[in-house]
């Protein structure tokens, strides 16, 4: 059983950037589909991006344009960089694929 540590996360200003890394414990290579969630507080966990074994890509219409996931597989990492980040972007951020357990994931937390 695969298993992804996410980490990155910070507390970063409003407009500013974080790239996060999830690190997965073996190859990735066979994982067709790697997604990023999020979590805000008081909130229910959404689908942030994702990325198949062959890079498309596909984003949740509020983070077009100041999101992008990538995947290494030589590094076995799924990254995502978030531009121009909100405070509404603050929330616990999480990397899953199907049938892989859930991590601890990484908090990110946009304030002045």
């Amino acid at each position: 059983q695969v298993q992804l540590v996410e980490s990155g996360g910070s507390l970063v200003q409003p407009g500013g950037s974080l790239r996060l890394s999830c690190a997965a414990s073996r190859s990735i290579l066979s994982i067709l589909i790697m997604r990023w969630y999020r979590q805000g507080p008081g909130k229910e966990r959404e689908l942030v991006a994702e990325i198949t074994s062959g890079g498309r890509t596909n984003y949740r219409d509020s983070m077009k344009g100041r999101f992008t996931i990538s995947r290494d597989n030589a590094k076995n990492t799924v990254y995502l960089q978030m531009n121009n980040l909100k405070p509404e972007d603050t929330a616990v951020y999480y990397c899953n694929a199907p049938g892989i357990s859930w991590g601890q994931g990484t908090q990110v937390t946009v304030s002045s």
